[in-house]
This record gives structure tokens, C-alpha cells and sequence, in this order.
């Protein structure tokens, strides 16, 4: 797990936004906690797939996935972070129906998806972040993890 250095100031050093990543299965995951636009703040997690036609399972798919086949996306905080919504992704959700199997599954297209979860700060000077997450192509699917902690220091 490494920190991130994100931003810069122009004229002033900007402090840098708290983040950092975790790679598992395949998939890499990259965690930025930024101010929002109405004021508050916000967690982005993009979940970066390492091979080219390999797709992130929806956030929407049923917790025992499609007649058993594939694990929902999930993005949860603790600790110094308190979720004040339900993440959103920045793509669209696109059926994959891998080979031999007559089931589609809800996926994200091809590369890199970013939720976005709204939170506010508890006090604390570290959070989790939790992630369950897989990814399929359309002849193999990767090993998915479950409730991968990342821990993100605020201060």
C-alpha cells in the first residue's frame, strides 16, 4: 500500500489529497478522498483491471451474483470516514456473457471504472476503506476479493 501525492498549488504548496491503493487478483485499486463540489467531501476509488478486455462486475449485481456467477462491486468506509450516500460510477453498465455460459452479467466496459461515495470525516485520522470487487473477460474470470481493507490516513 502506498500513499498517493496528488495536486499542487500554483502559487502555494496545496497539501496533498489523502490516498492510496492496493492491488489484488488482478485488479488494482486507487482511493482519493477530495473536497466536493456542494462542500463536503468525497471518496474516489478507480478500479483498474491489468488486461485489456477485462471488465469490473456492476456495483447493482445481487450479492450471490447471477445463478451464482460473479461478486458485486462494493465500496464501504469506517473509522474516520462516514458514508453520506450510496457510490456512483462514471461508466455505464454493459452485459458480458462469458463463454459457455448462458447467463449475461452486468460489468462495467473495458479499462478503469471510478465510484464516487459521498462522506464526512468523523475526527479521526485514519479511515478504511473496504472493497470487494472481481473482474471477468469474456473466456476467464479472475479470483475476486472480498473486503479488502485499505487504510487511508486523513492527517
Amino acid at each position: 500500500m502506498a500513499t498517493l501525492l496528488l495536486g499542487g498549488g500554483a502559487a502555494s504548496p496545496a497539501r496533498p489529497a489523502p490516498g492510496a491503493r492496493a492491488t489484488a487478483n488482478g485488479v488494482t485499486v486507487v482511493v482519493t478522498l477530495l473536497p466536493a463540489a456542494d462542500g463536503g467531501r468525497e471518496l474516489r476509488a478507480t478500479f483498474s483491471p491489468h488486461r485489456a478486455g477485462f471488465h469490473v462486475y456492476s456495483i447493482d449485481l445481487p450479492d450471490g451474483g447471477i445463478d451464482g456467477l460473479g461478486i458485486p462491486t462494493r465500496l464501504s468506509v469506517r473509522g474516520g470516514l462516514t458514508a453520506e450516500g450510496r457510490p456512483t460510477a462514471d461508466r455505464t453498465v454493459v452485459g458480458l456473457r462469458p463463454a459457455g455460459l448462458p447467463t449475461e452479467l452486468p460489468v462495467y466496459p473495458d479499462g478503469p471504472v471510478t465510484f464516487t461515495l459521498p462522506v464526512r470525516p468523523t475526527g479521526s485520522d485514519e479511515a478504511d476503506v473496504v472493497v470487494s470487487y472481481g473482474a471477468c473477460g469474456a473466456s476467464r474470470c479472475l479470483m475476486p476479493v472480498t473486503d479488502e481493507v485499505i487504510r487511508l490516513r486523513l492527517g
